[in-house]
């Protein structure tokens, strides 16, 4: 099978060097194995994606001599394909509409006894709309009130084999849905979400290899739950060590002093920038 890599970054700040060697470790697995290299933009958050940082990621990848294989896919384009496949799952009872707000979840999670967390260190959703009935659900949806989709977790786990992923610096690895708890599928303002329209993508694209950072290494379990409950392909993943900023920390689009755009505009030729990430 062909190799078919992508790099999906989100338009919400200038790229950083984080972001090149990931591109750049995609771009290449594809290039050596003559496979095919694709570029996406997920774009879902209205709030924070903006047009300048879309055109300056085209303009970033180019300067560095990475090309990509067939038109980019801007995830904001596509918002009816996702609702419909969260609303397939709410047709098989695998995902409900969610009415909680933040506050309420905060409350909910302050009164009890136990607050887990999920892999991301946020509070787990207490399941509080778990249990409406459907008349309750259908009457409150019909009547406006904000809400989001949520994935049932136990429901989506009930009677699912052991599932698993290959890692190409880790081998085989058991994935552990669970602690992510009912996560959202679909938000309040957009009828989409990070874990739903990777997944989803990378599936209808035809992706086979997902290179990406060691930190995203925990989504990757609730992902592997998504393709089966899905019935989408598994890709193999690569995740990768991150690129630290000089004090240790983890880069971010904060650290603007490293950004590729800065670096250019400091001197640095795009073979810079290739032979200090190699």
């Amino acid at each position: 099978m062909a190799v078919v890599t992508r790099f999906a970054p989100s338009p919400t700040g200038y790229l950083h060097l984080g972001h090149a060697s990931a591109a750049l470790a995609a771009w290449r697995a594809a290039r050596e194995a003559g496979g095919r290299f694709l570029l996406r933009l997920e774009d879902i958050d209205p709030a924070r994606c903006r047009p300048v940082f879309a055109a300056a990621i085209l303009e970033d990848l180019a300067w560095l001599g990475l090309d990509w294989d067939g038109e980019v896919r801007v995830q904001s384009r596509h918002l009816e394909e996702y609702r419909a496949a969260v609303m397939s799952l709410a047709g098989r009872g695998l995902a409900y509409p969610c009415f909680c707000s933040r506050a309420d979840i905060a409350r909910e999670v302050a009164a009890s006894a136990a607050a887990p967390h999920g892999p991301d260190g946020a509070p787990r959703y207490p399941g509080t709309c778990r249990g409406l009935s459907v008349a309750d659900r259908a009457a409150r949806v019909a009547r406006g009130e904000p809400h989001c989709w949520r994935l049932d977790m136990a429901a989506a786990l009930a009677g699912a084999p052991a599932l698993d992923f290959y890692d190409h610096r880790m081998g085989w690895v058991q994935a552990e849905p669970a602690p992510f708890g009912d996560v959202v599928l679909a938000r309040r303002d957009v009828p989409a979400s990070y874990h739903l329209c990777v997944t989803h993508d990378d599936a209808l694209q035809g992706v086979t290899l997902v290179t990406r950072g060691e930190d995203l290494l925990p989504a990757t379990h609730l992902h592997r739950l998504l393709q089966h409950v899905f019935g989408w392909r598994v890709p193999d993943y690569a995740h990768h060590p991150l690129i630290m900023g000089d004090d240790g920390t983890r880069l971010s689009k904060r650290d603007g002093a490293l950004s590729l755009r800065s670096l250019r505009e400091a001197g640095l030729s795009a073979g810079d920038i290739v032979r200090r990430l190699c």
